[in-house]
């Protein structure tokens, strides 16, 4: 049985090799560390409840319930420490010490609750500590990546230079200014030189058992105030009763909803003595803790973490705009519309035809239908422009955000992959993903017809 407690740090193993090369895959993995942990701060927990889910386009789109809404977000932040657990655990294979490169069951034994929480607190005085160490290493590992970018674009350029000189361009060699070439060498020696500074100072000279072991416990760290902040708030939810859907007609969140529920990570209390592991005895039943933890009911204890990411995102059903596959198309519509209301001088009529070519088809006959009806009663006029003007601005006021939060949550998910960013990052709840498909279609119709007939009115 994988112990409950592993050393981070253990004396008696000898000391791994530096990163190297890897440095740059720790550094991402570190930035998604540090971006979770700001995310779940108590300033960053406060706005998600008071703000974001009380706003108009997520309670009138998504949910009106906390509960749902909650369990979303908890959700998408698990399956994010998942993936960069994953990662850790990957790197700590090439760890030489044993408890590094068993991570993965410890992660395991972590969320079936065989591991005491309390002693992973958030708050502790060392954690900040911990947290501002990761950020100075993925600031100079970030640099040293700029650094070597340069470094090879220089080279690039004296290997060009290198070539005409042997292929004997005279020419072309002679016509290259002394100067250019003198300060083409300056740089190459200067950026040589930042390049040595910068990978002794990052992640590329750290060890891998202590940069390996520092990961390992923010991921704990993170998980456990994970489910410490969102515990509290859905534990008493009625969503999900196990196998039994009796419950069905008393449940807050709707029907669809609820594979959210059973596939992903449900936050409840279960007694210590129902778990049993594969990897040794049932456990002690003297629970004393009451810390909630996360199950994964569809995963097999001791299964490698592999495939994780993503299945919060895919389990949008078809009735949302995400689970249709419209929540990328529908948020560039609404800011395209938003650039049209505010800025109709910059809108070409090929735009207008693009935007009108982005719809699928029954949005086509939707806002065909309805700006014929529109045109057969009204008289156009500068009056009924301005009141079609306040209409379209008061939806946009609550769909506009809710667009560019999707694109802000696509934006973020490429950029991680690209660039060391450790900013917190948007919540697919904030999104059109799980966006009732009707409601969105019906809100972006108006905003179309009301745009053109603004449009129409000024042109008579």
């Amino acid at each position: 049985m994988v112990v409950a407690t592993m050393a981070w740090r253990h004396k008696a193993v000898p000391e791994a090799n530096t990163l190297g090369i890897l440095a740059f895959d720790a550094g991402k993995t570190m930035c998604r560390l540090i971006s979770l942990y700001h995310s779940v701060s108590d300033e960053e927990i406060t706005k998600l409840r008071t703000e974001v889910i009380k706003s108009k386009g997520v309670t009138y789109l998504n949910s009106q319930h906390e509960c749902f809404l909650l369990n979303l977000a908890a959700a998408e932040r698990l399956e994010e420490l998942d993936v960069a657990a994953h990662t850790v655990s990957q790197l700590g294979r090439k760890c030489s010490d044993p408890a590094l490169a068993g991570f993965d069951l410890v992660y395991a034994d972590l969320k079936l609750g065989l591991i005491d929480l309390r002693k992973m607190s958030y708050n502790c005085r060392n954690t900040p500590k911990i947290v501002s160490k990761l950020e100075k290493l993925v600031s100079s590992t970030r640099s040293l990546h700029a650094a070597m970018e340069s470094m090879a674009e220089l080279e690039a350029s004296e290997k060009k230079r290198q070539r005409w000189k042997t292929a004997g361009a005279a020419n072309n060699y002679n016509n290259y200014p002394k100067q250019n070439l003198e300060y083409l060498n300056e740089q190459i020696a200067y950026h040589g030189k930042q390049v040595q500074h910068y990978k002794e100072v990052s992640l590329w000279n750290q060890t891998l058992d202590k940069t390996v072991g520092i990961m390992a416990k923010v991921v704990c760290i993170v998980y456990a105030r994970i489910c410490s902040v969102f515990g509290a708030y859905v534990t008493n939810c009625n969503c999900y009763n196990g196998d039994n859907d009796s419950n069905s007609n008393n449940c807050c969140c709707l029907l669809e909803h609820r594979e959210l529920y059973k596939k992903n990570c449900f936050l409840y209390e279960e007694p210590l003595h129902k778990r049993v592991t594969k990897s040794g005895p049932i456990p002690k039943a003297n629970n004393k803790t009451g810390v909630i933890r996360f199950l994964n009911h569809d995963r097999e204890v001791g299964r490698p973490m592999s495939n994780v990411s993503n299945r919060v995102l895919r389990l949008a059903p078809p009735s949302t705009v995400g689970g249709a596959g419209l929540a990328a198309r529908y948020a560039e519509v609404v800011l395209f519309a938003e650039r049209c209301l505010h800025g109709p001088a910059t809108v070409g009529e090929d735009a207008r035809e693009a935007l009108y070519e982005m719809l699928p088809e029954r949005m086509r006959r939707k806002v065909g239908a309805k700006l014929k009806g529109r045109w057969r009663r009204e008289e156009e006029g500068e009056a009924l422009a301005e009141g079609w003007r306040d209409a379209v601005e008061e939806l946009l006021e609550w769909l506009s955000p809710v667009a560019h939060d999707t694109v802000r949550w696509q934006a973020e998910r490429l950029m991680e992959k690209a660039r060391f960013e450790t900013k917190t990052t948007a919540l697919l709840l904030q999104t059109l993903h799980y966006s009732d498909l009707e409601k969105a279609e019906a809100a972006i119709v108006e905003v179309l017809v009301g745009l053109s007939c603004i449009y129409w009115c000024e042109k008579r």
